[in-house]
């Protein structure tokens, strides 16, 4: 029995299954998965949940081609990335596109927590900012974001492997201010706005994504750190960017900040 849901990665689907699922049921829906869906050409188990900073997890190999190197398009942007090794989520389609939509051409952008650079790649490459610089912890991650950008043959793309915390003050050294600033952040305790906050220009825009279950909760984390900072700003747009858990969603929070 195929699951109802799962993820599909370009030539690659990840399943899940309820831990009673004997192998020879698992290994009856990779087949008729490969049969069902031509475009997939692996099909691999999700044998671990996502774990650590790094949003990472582990996969059994099912049928099909044996690899673990998923090839990707979306928006008109192509990606190769180690399923197990970096973290992507192709739920974010939609939101990468709404936020190249929103960008002009003469932004400069920073996007934190940037993984493999698909935020930074699709905005590159649908918006055409003046320039886009893309920060991940992940060195794997950032290896195959430089390789990313050259497949996409993008100019105006800058990757650098590094912690948001010990990135942010070298570029606040060098005096390089930013017109917008996305977040697609893991579900961390920390929000890293105190650092956003001191590398975004005087009206520029934050893009910011949290996680509860009602949006006055990442409202609260947010005015918490900009009163941390001496910043005010003005919410321009709250909205959900999917459900995570039952009652739980991702947000995403538009604001100006205004000092």
């Amino acid at each position: 029995m195929i699951p109802k849901s799962f993820d599909v990665l370009g030539n690659i689907a990840i399943l899940k299954f309820p831990e009673e699922t004997r192998k020879s049921e698992k290994l009856k829906s990779a087949k008729q998965i490969l049969k069902v869906h031509k475009s997939i050409t692996t099909v691999l188990e999700k044998s671990d949940k996502i774990k650590g900073r790094l949003r990472t997890f582990k996969t059994t190999y099912l049928a099909g081609i044996k690899t673990k190197i998923a090839s990707y398009v979306e928006n008109g942007c192509r990606f190769r990335f180690d399923v197990e090794k970096t973290y992507f989520s192709p739920r974010l389609s939609n939101e990468r596109n709404q936020l190249a939509k929103k960008i002009k051409k003469n932004e400069k952008v920073l996007v934190l927590f940037a993984g493999v650079a698909p935020f930074a790649i699709v905005i590159a490459k649908l918006a055409k900012p003046e320039i886009v610089y893309s920060v991940e912890i992940n060195k794997n991650a950032s290896k195959c974001a430089e390789e990313n950008v050259k497949l996409n043959k993008l100019q105006n793309i800058r990757v650098i492997q590094g912690d948001s915390k010990k990135v942010i003050p070298k570029l606040v050294k060098q005096g390089i201010k930013f017109d917008r600033i996305v977040m697609p952040r893991a579900q961390l305790k920390e929000t890293f706005l105190t650092f956003a906050l001191k590398v975004i220009k005087k009206n520029g825009i934050i893009n910011y994504y949290g996680f509860g279950k009602q949006e006055s909760e990442i409202l609260d984390e947010i005015e918490r750190d900009v009163k941390k900072a001496g910043k005010k700003i003005k919410i321009i747009n709250i909205k959900k960017a999917g459900n995570i858990a039952p009652y739980k969603y991702r947000w995403r929070v538009d604001f100006k900040v205004l000092n």
